[in-house]
């Protein structure tokens, strides 16, 4: 454990990480594929948490244009992630790694109740454990759920997985001349209204000094890089 900065990390996934080419639905080999990035992490002996967010299966904006209450979108959202945390756990068990799926909404047959002296001890004892349901409260995303989660289990760094090398100035994708920034405070997210987190989430990681480190997942060597401190993606700071 000596040649690596964090010991303990909570792994921010989109429900997108699971989904086929088209973006929806859960495609088996693309959660083994995400299984296989976080056994190598596992592997290193560094303890990994997840939240993962539900995309791919549901998008609360759409009911809410078509005039669904907020609150019911939110509670399906939060019922897919434990979809999603289910099918990770599937292929990481598969895989040989030993994981639990802890929900903030009780469904004791499919899912521990969560509960953080528990996570914690999980976690200690080299068991991976996916965080589902958000926050349990509905106005809030999954982003701030994995915030929330962070700070509870005292992890020493938030990593936020996306399919980009970092945070830019612009969208990479359509701007060939987008910046990337290697390092952001909290406030330059806040200001400059950057798509990293949601505010809410930035904020909290704010006030309790967690950084967060916006990585390829996609990347081989990125999430091992990050993890000895090399500069590796945006790392959003104090």
């Amino acid at each position: 454990m000596a040649n690596f900065k964090f010991k303990r990390v909570l792994l921010k996934l989109g429900g997108e990480s699971l989904a086929g080419p088209n973006g929806f639905g859960i495609e088996p080999e693309q959660a083994n594929a995400v299984a296989r990035r976080v056994k190598d992490v596992r592997a290193m002996g560094i303890e990994v948490a997840i939240v993962i967010g539900a995309g791919n299966l549901w998008r609360g904006k759409q009911g809410l244009d078509l005039g669904m209450d907020r609150a019911t979108a939110d509670y399906m959202g939060m019922l897919a992630t434990v979809m999603n945390a289910m099918a990770l756990m599937d292929s990481l068990e598969r895989g040989g790694v030993y994981t639990r799926v802890q929900s903030a909404i009780e469904m004791r047959s499919v899912a521990e109740p969560y509960i953080r002296r528990r996570a914690i001890r999980h976690l200690e004892k080299g068991r991976v454990v996916i965080f589902g349901a958000g926050t349990g409260n509905p106005f809030f995303s999954t982003d701030t759920a994995a915030a929330l989660r962070a700070v509870e289990i005292d992890a020493d760094v938030l990593i936020k997985a996306t399919k980009v090398d970092g945070v830019y100035d612009d969208d990479p994708k359509k701007n060939p001349d987008a910046r990337k920034f290697d390092t952001l405070t909290y406030i330059d997210v806040l200001n400059r209204r950057l798509e990293v987190m949601d505010s809410t989430a930035i904020s909290l990681c704010m006030e309790n000094n967690l950084p967060i480190l916006v990585v390829n997942l996609w990347d081989p060597s990125s999430l091992e890089r990050a993890l000895r401190g090399e500069k590796v993606g945006t790392l959003v700071s104090a």
